[in-house]
């Protein structure tokens, strides 16, 4: 009689009979929030699935602002591509585009990516400055910002109107002087951070200014290191990137009023993170003074 056949070990019938687990997705290295309001003409959907497509640990969260055109559903289209990497973070009201872009930063470094930011819907700075933004920071360890500077040098492409252009200079020059930041571009919306947990606290709380929130945002920065004597200026961890191309996509949602209030707003961040009666930060995040940038 031949040998009696030997039952199967219990631990491999049941890998036999149990479903395989799901792989975790993998963690972004990077995710970039992108504010958009009533962009269903304006948005260069290929654009966004090519490069998803190209860059799989590339995560992209899109805020819907509350858009009362068909945004939402190009959106969703989108997302559906690539789900894995494209999500879409609906807003129940128009809230501005400070608020929008704060919650797509807060989603992006809750995912766990190292490295966060946020891009102008309208790609009005092509995608494939990203890859540049990227590199820039991994060659310098100590950096922990990179934004974009729309800067018009002889063999770049900055298609920008000149009504913009001196606007621009004018009210960066007054941004410059509140901030006591040589910074030449803080309205370039283009910009990559290194996730930590400053970044975290400077974005736990509404932005006061709707649209110059990028000038704000940097206050804040350099209000968390200001006691810490032993960090590094703000301006030793910034690096503003000269981009290549940079186009004036039509239908800026930025009118006259918003340029008015935009001024306004300065005198508001100076009174709020630099005035003698200065109140940011809180007295109980004071410890996070001395977290790294």
């Amino acid at each position: 009689m031949g040998a009696r056949a030997q039952p199967l070990p219990l631990s491999l019938l049941l890998s036999l009979l149990l479903p395989l687990p799901t792989p975790a997705a993998p963690t972004p290295s990077l995710h970039l929030a992108v504010p958009c309001f009533n962009e269903e003409l304006r948005l260069p959907v290929e654009q966004y699935a090519d490069y998803a497509a190209a860059h799989p640990r590339t995560h992209f969260t899109f805020v819907d602002d509350g858009s009362t055109d068909g945004t939402l559903p190009l959106l969703r289209g989108l997302a559906a591509r690539h789900p894995e990497q494209l999500h879409v973070l609906p807003l129940p009201s128009n809230v501005g585009k400070a608020e929008a872009t704060r919650a797509g930063l807060r989603a992006a470094t809750a995912s766990g990516a190292a490295v966060v930011g946020f891009w102008d819907a309208d790609l009005a700075t092509p995608l494939g400055a990203v890859d540049d933004f990227e590199a820039t920071m991994a060659a310098d360890e100590q950096l922990e910002m990179v934004f974009g500077a729309r800067v018009a040098l002889l063999g770049r492409r900055i298609d920008r109107l000149p009504s913009r252009h001196y606007l621009g200079r004018i009210f960066a020059t007054l941004a410059s002087s509140v901030l006591s930041l040589r910074i030449y571009d803080t309205q370039c919306g283009a910009k990559l951070f290194k996730a930590t947990p400053a970044l975290e606290r400077v974005i736990a709380e509404p932005f006061g200014s709707r649209w110059i929130f990028d000038v704000e945002l940097i206050a804040r920065l350099i209000a968390l290191r200001r006691a810490d004597t032993t960090a590094r200026p703000v301006s030793e961890v910034i690096y503003e990137f000269p981009l290549h191309e940079w186009r004036d996509i039509r239908g800026s949602k930025v009118g006259f009023v918003d340029k008015l209030q935009a001024l306004w707003g300065l005198v508001d961040i100076y009174s709020r993170y630099f005035s003698p009666w200065a109140s940011w930060p809180p007295a109980e995040a004071a410890p996070a003074q001395h977290a790294e940038l």
